[in-house]
């Protein structure tokens, strides 16, 4: 159902959705400062990030790793996955977001 889909209601950052299907979703996401997105996963789904504006920093857990994405890079994280996203050094970044094939939840913290 759409609820699956949802972002938690603590969300902060720019968030917007440009294209929503049965099994796919594409967004456009705009962090600064302080903002993040919290450590989370997908049960089924990646996260494949395109970087447009700035340096976005993408963690993972199991495996831990820290990745600086840049304009024109794309960085992907695998479903099951823990990961958070941070602008590096809290200047503005904008992300494309594409989350797929399959359907999306979002389970905040790190199992």
């Amino acid at each position: 159902s759409a609820n699956n889909i949802r972002p938690p209601s603590e969300r902060t950052y720019g968030l917007e959705h440009v294209a929503v299907g049965a099994d796919v979703r594409v967004s456009a996401l705009s962090l600064v400062g302080d903002e993040c997105v919290a450590w989370h996963w997908h049960t089924h789904t990646s996260d494949i990030f395109f970087c447009l504006e700035g340096t976005a920093v993408v963690e993972t857990h199991n495996p831990g790793n820290s990745v600086l994405v840049n304009v024109g890079d794309r960085y992907d994280v695998l479903p099951g996955v823990p990961h958070r996203v941070t602008p590096l050094d809290g200047k503005k970044c904008r992300l494309l977001l594409v989350q797929g094939v399959g359907t999306a939840d979002f389970h905040l913290g790190r199992p």
